[in-house]
């Protein structure tokens, strides 16, 4: 007996549920103007804040597969760590520089590793590269071993990138990017031609792919020369020494970054209970350092957009109100009938919540066809994190129900006999 009585109940409460939404669903055909005003200010608001949740994943997306560029996981060797150290720069400058009997060690010793790369990137300024009449804007050189462009994915457009034996005999050879060979040779094809930095002239071998970069053309002003050739013509003490290497497959991040630590350590003569005198980065910190920044910068954007969303909560309640001052007698009505209060203040929250949620539902879709616009303009991943899609569609039922709750507690307190008598 009592379950039949529950299922009963169950039923009955169903029917009330169906009831109410029927009723808001007529309300909305007969307020044609002033549901549809209401509508599209929440499917703004939720446009905003999907489109921008939409292009800021794309960002992330994008940004880590601009900085991130090497084809697999690797570590990176400094003398101290340039984001998080902040410790007197001069005195982590006093450590050694690295050294290519460093990236000779590593290669030969740790069975981790797969590939080496050694970096010098030069806090002297930018250069002037000169071809006849021809002359590019400031770039930055790079010093380099020949596995630079194969571990970090530079793909060469024209030539080639240089070789080890160039390396190794320190033959002034020269790979560009393309912003200074489109600067230097906007006609002519570079490779075998002779420029010079300075005093001092190389030969172009390579041109690099354009990246296409988030950067702009900023990421193509660049060329890269021989490590060798660089400590030769262009070295001074305050140039920053990196070693660049990947992880063999079959290893972690970790066990060479375990391996490449305690080599260096004893070449350095680091002393046991003694802290590094180098410091190590692995790709996956870069990864979770982009994540981060990207991540919070869309946390603030997302905030702000939703001010469009408190916005339509406001009109949510103004117009709750309106109706419910229209509906007065309706109300008076219903309660003289046996309508309890709570079956009252349910009518309008769900009138309320069926409006706002018909706004998030079409602002989904506007979002989302926002967000592909926008990401096919400025070349971002489209990227629709689907968590957001709920999250939209609960905070927009949740707009009508917490500013609906105001219109609805004044309903279900009216007086039966004052609501009746109202004209």
């Amino acid at each position: 007996m009592s379950t039949s009585n529950n299922v009963n109940t169950e039923g009955a409460r169903g029917q009330v549920w169906r009831a109410n939404l029927l009723q808001a669903l007529e309300i909305i055909r007969t307020h044609k103007l002033r549901s549809s005003l209401l509508i599209m200010g929440v499917a703004i608001g939720v446009t905003t804040v999907l489109a921008m949740v939409t292009v800021m994943s794309g960002l992330g997306k994008r940004v880590e597969s601009d900085i991130m560029s090497a084809n697999r996981p690797y570590l990176l060797i400094s003398r101290y760590d340039p984001f998080t150290d902040s410790r007197d720069r001069r005195d982590l400058l006093r450590r050694d520089k690295l050294t290519a009997e460093d990236v000779e060690a590593i290669r030969d010793e740790c069975e981790t590793v797969d590939r080496v790369d050694l970096q010098i990137s030069p806090q002297g300024g930018a250069s002037i590269l000169r071809y006849e009449n021809e002359r590019t804007d400031f770039i930055q050189i790079i010093g380099t071993s020949h596995n630079f462009g194969s571990m970090f994915s530079f793909a060469v457009d024209r030539g080639r990138f240089f070789t080890e034996f160039e390396v190794d005999h320190k033959s002034r050879v020269i790979v560009l990017g393309s912003g200074p060979a489109e600067d230097l040779f906007p006609v002519r094809d570079p490779i075998g031609k002779v420029l010079k930095i300075g005093s001092h002239r190389y030969r172009v071998t390579g041109v690099l792919e354009s990246r296409e970069h988030i950067m702009g053309g900023m990421s193509d002003n660049f060329a890269v020369i021989p490590y060798t050739v660089f400590e030769k013509d262009r070295s001074n003490e305050r140039d920053q020494y990196n070693i660049a290497a990947t992880v063999r497959s079959g290893y972690t991040l970790e066990q060479g970054k375990e391996e490449i630590t305690d080599l260096l350590r004893r070449r350095r003569e680091v002393k046991p209970g003694e802290e590094n005198n180098f410091h190590i980065t692995t790709s996956e910190t870069f990864r979770e350092m982009i994540s981060n920044v990207t991540r919070y910068i869309g946390l603030v954007l997302v905030v702000i957009s939703s001010i469009g969303l408190m916005v339509g909560g406001i009109g949510v309640m103004n117009i709750m109100l309106i109706s419910v001052t229209e509906r007065t007698r309706e109300i008076g009505i219903r309660m003289a009938m046996g309508a309890r209060k709570s079956d009252v203040m349910q009518q309008f929250l769900v009138e309320a919540a069926t409006l706002t949620g018909i706004g998030g539902i079409l602002g989904i879709g506007l979002g989302m066809l926002a967000a592909y616009g926008v990401s096919s303009l400025i070349s971002f991943p489209y990227s629709v994190p689907f968590i957001w899609i709920i999250v939209a569609v609960i905070s927009s039922a949740s707009i009508g129900l917490i500013f609906g709750l105001y219109p609805a507690n004044r309903a279900a307190n009216m007086d039966p006999i004052t609501a009746l008598h109202y004209d």
